[in-house]
């Protein structure tokens, strides 16, 4: 099948499905579920998947809320297309979960015809349901269990105010230290006492001046999770959480090391003890661009979008879980623009944008940029081989476990509507 002739494939495949993929992407604006609890936004995924003729497992990796469904040969190049559909707590889709999953899908749907319309194309395209985006660290729990093993590419779009080809991302920790100390009468013997709280309050003062000594781009940010009880008795139990963002893990790591200086110092000085605990959710790494796909991502999008190869210097950055995967094999995960670039993420606005014309054009753009830069995988061995050579002139290979020990994996949620058994 000639590049032409591709596209036209594409192209008709997916506007042959735009009714179906506003819906989708509708269905799970209406009805977000967070982290590991995205059982409707599945079944969802797992409808449209059967009624285009293709089969979809549920529970991958021992995720009830991952699947996968692939298309073509299990020989020969292979691309994962990966899908978010995790919304946030109060918020809803305020990241644009619901775009990312319908451009995914979208792409895969087309993909999967173009390989149906020829039988000589090789490899093949999987969509990977990757759950917990917002924290929970979906696909590097997929990375553990091996569902990201043998794949060329890696491909998905994030909703933005700005079409960029390949964005940073920073490398992301969370920790949650807890003061214990001991009760008193606040007012009768509070020399009895040890307060926990006080010490809370030092280290977050401590972080607090920190942030002057370092660079500009590291965030430390915290909440208090517990202050004591009542103002009448010294507070035995405070508890702070904060995430950590550098740009290289290197630097995430040096200041992991300052951050916890901060809690012990504050413990020692209120006279209470401390118990640090790193990493409840999953550590994401920083992205590691890959040119070579990104501009095979412009090239595809030029008829329908003037999509820039890269986004503009400095600023702050938030943090994915495709960092994780960036380190595994070359990815992308290109930004379509919807809505006035001024629209802030994790908002309503946001989400709401995801429901406009803007939005729906999102989809269908992406879906075909998205399709089409797969088949180049598949289909140009030089792309391929220019995609790993970018990737590793960057290093070898990351795994978190190279870098901190491994942590169990939560107990997941059931379905809503699951009993146990007597």
């Amino acid at each position: 099948m000639a590049p032409s002739s591709r596209r036209a494939t594409v192209e008709t495949s997916v506007a042959a499905r735009a009714a179906d993929l506003f819906r989708f992407s509708t269905r799970l604006y209406g009805h977000p579920e967070i982290g590991y609890r995205e059982f409707a936004s599945v079944d969802a995924f797992v409808a449209l998947l059967t009624a285009n003729g293709h089969s979809a497992e549920v529970g991958v990796g021992g995720i009830p809320t991952a699947f996968r469904a692939h298309a073509g040969a299990t020989d020969g190049p292979q691309v994962v297309i990966t899908a978010e559909y995790d919304a946030l707590p109060g918020v809803g889709h305020g990241c644009g979960h619901n775009v990312i999953a319908a451009s995914s899908l979208g792409a895969f749907l087309a993909a999967a015809d173009a390989l149906a319309a020829d039988p000589a194309l090789p490899g093949g395209v999987t969509l990977l349901g990757t759950p917990a985006e917002e924290g929970g660290g979906g696909k590097e729990l997929l990375i553990q269990a091996g569902a990201l093993d043998g794949f060329d590419a890696s491909v998905m779009v994030h909703p933005g105010g700005h079409d960029v080809a390949a964005g940073e991302s920073t490398a992301k920790r969370q920790v949650v230290a807890t003061f214990l100390g001991r009760t008193a009468h606040a007012a009768a013997n509070p020399h009895l006492g040890r307060n926990a709280l006080d010490a809370a309050v030092t280290a977050y003062q401590a972080i607090a001046q920190l942030r002057q000594h370092i660079v500009p781009t590291d965030r430390v940010h915290g909440i208090f999770l517990d202050g004591g009880a009542r103002p009448n008795i010294v507070p035995e139990r405070a508890v702070l959480e904060f995430f950590l963002r550098s740009r290289t893990i290197d630097d995430l790591l040096a200041l992991s090391e300052r951050v916890e200086a901060a809690f012990r110092g504050a413990a020692l000085t209120a006279g209470v003890e401390v118990e640090v605990d790193w990493d409840v959710e999953p550590v994401y790494l920083p992205t590691r661009l890959n040119e070579p796909l990104a501009a095979a991502f412009v090239a595809h999008s030029a008829p329908r979008r003037e999509v820039s190869l890269f986004g503009a210097a400095g600023g702050g950055l938030g943090s994915t879980d495709v960092g994780n995967v960036s380190h595994l094999l070359p990815t992308i995960q290109p930004t379509v623009a919807i809505g006035d670039p001024g629209i802030p993420g994790h908002s309503r606005e946001r989400a709401d944008s995801t429901q406009t014309p803007d939005g729906e054009r999102a989809i269908l753009d992406s879906s075909v940029a998205l399709a089409l830069t797969a088949l180049e995988v598949l289909t140009d061995a030089d792309l391929g081989d220019r995609a790993w050579a970018a990737f590793r002139a960057q290093g070898d290979p990351v795994r978190v476990s190279d870098l901190v020990p491994a942590r169990p994996w939560p107990a997941f949620p059931h379905r809503p509507d699951h009993k146990e058994q007597p």
